[in-house]
This record gives structure tokens, sequence and C-alpha cells, in this order.
């Protein structure tokens, strides 16, 4: 789970809780190097192309909550690099370094001035550390890399900024696959042979076309979908209202697509969690115990405390006469604000055809009850997407997911409860979801009066222990390449609906008089 950066997160702030996380890790500007001197002094040998791989993380053994986890080591995925390149690209010298942020990668630039470095390799490890923007302020060549379910928010979000302004000299990877990566660095001889910033970043552009898969069979299974009418659609728009749970706000906020906003408190849910019926609550975890394929290290009393913060959700809901709630989660948690998580609580109500929405995303929430409105019940699914052109897939991770992907009525899938996964606390999901069924994956914006839409073909579930626990792997229908080219725009987060919503959400546009994105 993640706040999205740069848009509307937990109410439109722009620092996101793992940027807030972050601010206090101690600044880790050193060596991790296999070949040349970390002062940069010399040259490249022998007429070798010399790169500095410069990775970007708070620290070498994670010290808090983000992706991939808490307390992850980066050294052997560091020295896996390392080895690979040194020993798959012999004409090139390496040397390495990492930095926390813009202030320990503006000493590297300032320390490469007389280092004879060719151009950087920038390794994006975690979400959000702006590393690779100074580099890219060189005019040096730059290869900008995904370390996937590390750091793949801020790799979106700044790739896409990259692409967007047109800078000339940043080439990107994204894929899970080392032979990827190699085939990359190779174009960095490009420059050395007397080729521009610019060919090398366009030759990184062809070798990622040339290794992407092509599409393959997206003839999908046969799925069953009942629609409203956009009209119906918006008038019980009018009816629903989403609680805003993010601090101590309370009252109405703008409404989106006619649905009402309203502002509660932390301490009303943690209240009404407090005096949740401890029976009921038991006979709720009983039945999670009893119908998930397996609780992984979540405890027993874990699992009644989330139970009774199930049981909040639906008693806030009720007394406001709303549909849907989103609660800045890990905010609240972290801050002593909340006692429970609500991620078991927020599977429930998707399961129910009412809405739980993360991080108090209130975007996110809002498309989620649009288009549950619109299909009669399916839960959408909001993420924090992963692209991987190795396998030409889209990721949608997170720790919250129904298991009633088709409605309140429609089949389960297995699902797994777990901790969640950057703080190994707590209990959330893995719902191990449909595959051969298309998907449609959308954010709406009532700022921009857009809906952003893609759709794409559900493949697999990954079992990653990296990252958030559930994890649907899927092939976009489409332009792989231009699915790079919208997340600094909106963030983050998408919400994703099993089934065809191409001409739903096309007509529902029209009658509200929006534009459709489509980002692939």
């Amino acid at each position: 789970m993640t706040a999205r950066i740069p848009s509307a997160g937990c109410g439109g702030c722009a620092l996101s809780r793992r940027r807030f996380l972050a601010a206090g890790c101690a600044a880790c500007l050193g060596a991790v190097g296999l070949r040349g001197d970390e002062s940069g002094v010399s040259a490249g040998k022998g007429g070798k192309t010399r790169i500095r791989i410069v990775y970007s993380l708070h620290a070498e053994k994670q010290p808090g909550p983000d992706w991939p986890n808490v307390g992850f080591d980066f050294g052997p995925a560091m020295a896996r690099i390392n080895k690979e390149l040194a020993d798959k690209c012999e004409d090139f010298e390496f040397v390495t370094s990492m930095a926390k942020g813009p202030e320990e990668a503006k000493k590297i630039v300032d320390g490469d001035k007389d280092a004879g470095i060719d151009g950087y390799l920038v390794y994006q490890m975690n979400c959000w550390n702006r590393v690779v923007q100074p580099l890219a302020a060189t005019g040096k060549p730059v290869l900008y890399a995904d370390f996937q379910y590390g750091g793949s928010g801020g790799f979106l979000v700044y790739t896409a900024a990259f692409l967007r302004a047109k800078t000339p000299n940043v080439g990107f990877v994204a894929s899970s696959e080392m032979k990827d990566l190699v085939k990359a660095v190779r174009c960095f001889s490009v420059v050395k042979k007397g080729g521009s910033a610019a060919d090398f970043a366009a030759a990184t552009a062809r070798v990622r076309a040339e290794r992407t898969p092509d599409t393959g069979d997206l003839d999908c299974k046969e799925d069953d979908l009942k629609l409203l009418s956009a009209e119906e659609c918006l008038r019980r728009l009018k009816e629903a209202k989403i609680l805003a749970v993010r601090g101590k706000e309370t009252g109405p906020a703008q409404a989106i697509m006619g649905i009402q906003i309203e502002q509660v408190p932390f301490a009303e849910v943690n209240d009404a969690w407090k005096a949740a019926d401890q029976d009921e609550a038991r006979a709720i975890a009983d039945r999670w115990e009893r119908t998930a394929k397996d609780v992984t290290d979540v405890t027993r009393e874990t699992l009644e405390t989330c139970a009774a913060m199930y049981l909040a959700q639906k008693a806030v809901l009720k007394k406001h006469g709303a549909n849907a709630i989103t609660i800045n989660c890990l905010g609240g948690f972290y801050g002593g604000h909340i006692h429970a998580y609500p991620c078991l609580g927020f599977h429930e109500l998707n399961n129910e055809g009412l809405v739980g929405g993360c991080e108090c995303d209130v975007r996110s929430t809002a498309t989620m009850v649009a288009f549950t409105t619109l299909t009669q019940g399916r839960p959408g699914f909001i993420s924090d997407p992963v692209i991987d052109t190795a396998r030409r897939q889209i990721i949608y991770a997170h720790c919250v997911a129904s298991n009633k992907v088709f409605g309140p009525k429609g089949k389960t899938n297995p699902f797994r409860i777990m901790t969640h996964s950057e703080d190994r606390q707590g209990a959330a999901v893995r719902s191990l979801l449909p595959t051969g069924y298309l998907t449609t994956t959308l954010e709406a914006d009532g700022g921009r009066k857009e809906i952003l839409f893609h759709q794409a073909k559900a493949v697999a579930n990954s079992p990653d222990d990296r990252a958030c626990r559930t994890k649907l792997a899927a092939v976009p229908v489409g332009d792989i390449e231009k699915l790079f080219t919208e997340w600094d725009r909106w963030g983050w987060h998408r919400v994703t609906f099993y089934g065809d919503l191409k001409e739903p959400v096309k007509a529902l546009a029209d009658a509200l008089g929006w534009k459709v994105v489509e980002e692939a």
C-alpha cells in the first residue's frame, strides 16, 4: 500500500506517507563497488566505457516500512547486479555508489567532474528517493532502472515525467530479466563511439521494444456482466456517500461525480472499534480462519482485533448513511489514532457490494463507488502497479482485495490471510484472483473531468514476497510503451474491475461531460 505521488492520496497532501517515513532515515552514501575506485579519480581503464551505478534507496538494510518491506537486505541484490554487469559487459568499467536523496546525488555529480564518467545507471530500489533527477540534469546519458516491487512507484512517476518533458538523455528499463538490463547498459557504447546522449536513449528504447514479447492470445473467458445505464448510475451516485477518515477533520468535502464526501475523525472510528461486540468479532474471526486457504504469521488476537475494526467500519457507515469508507490506514495506525488495521474490514465490505478504500485515497474510492454502482456490485481492486516488459505485463499489487470479483452473488476465489507486507504487522489479504478474464482499470478525476482507462487480460497471481500481498499479473491490451506515460499526472494508484467496461465507461463519461484518457 502507498499514497500516490504527487496527486491526491491522503487528501491531496503532497507528502506521501512513504516519504514521511523515509525522512528520518540516515543518509547512506557509500561504496558497494566492484571495479574502479569509489573516489572516481581515474578515467576508464584501457578506453573502456566508464559507468557509475547509483543505487537509490534509504539504506542497505531497510530501516522502516516501505516497499519491498521492513528489514529487506538490498546487499545481495546489489551484489548480483554488480557481478552480472561485470561478467557480461567486459568492455565497461563500473564504479558504484548509494544515495538516499538529491543532496547525496549532487555530491556524486560534484565528485565526478574529473572522473571520466561516461554515464550513469540509476537503480530505483525504494520508491520515492529523488536521486535520478540531479544525475539526469548533468546531460550525461542516464539509464534508469526499476528494482521491481521495491522502487516501482517512483520509477513509474519519475519516468513519466522524463517522457513528458522529452528529457533527451534518459533511457529506462523496466524488466524482471537481467538480460534486458545488460542489453540496455551496452547502449552506453553509442556515446563512447561518438553518438549523443539522445542517441543512447533512443538505442535503449529500441532494445526495450525488441525484447518485449508480443501480446499473445488475448481471447478471454466469457463474463456475464450486468450493467446499469449511465443515467441510472449517475442517479444512484447522488445517493452515495464516502466517509474520508484521516485526522480530526469533520464535515462535507467536494463531491465527485455527484458522490457526497464527508470527513470523519480517527477518534470516531476508534471509539466504534472499542465498542464493537466482542462475541461477534470472535465469530467473524472464526469464519476467516475457516474460509481462508491459510493464515500465516497472524495471531488469533490480531484476527479478532481486525474483526472488531470491520464492525466499527460498519457502525460508522450506518451512522452516517454512507456506503463507502476510506481510511488513512498506516498514518492512523502508526500515529496511535487507530489500533487495528482496516484491511480485512475493507475486504469484507468490498465482498458485500459496499466500498472500503485504502489510504484515504478519495479519488480512487470515488472510482470504486462509481463503477461498483455501474456494475451492480462488482468490487474495484485499488493497487500500486508494476510494469514488467520482459513478460509484457502490468502487475496490480496491494494488501486489500476482494475474493468476490464478480459481485456479492458471484463465485468466490481462494484467499490467504497474511501480515501487511511492508511492516510485517497486522493482517491483510492475498487474494488469488481469477485468471483468463478481461479487466478494466480506471481512475476518475473530478478536477480534470477525466477518466483514465486501460484494459488487460488477467494471466497470473504472483507469489513474490516483496511488496504488497495480492499481485494480479495481466497483459495490457494495446501499447505497453504508452502505459509508461501518465503516472506523473495521475499518481501511482489504479482501480481494476473484472469485465469489459470500455463502452460503459465512455457512456458514463459522455453523461458527465467528461473525457476518457486511454493510457494504453
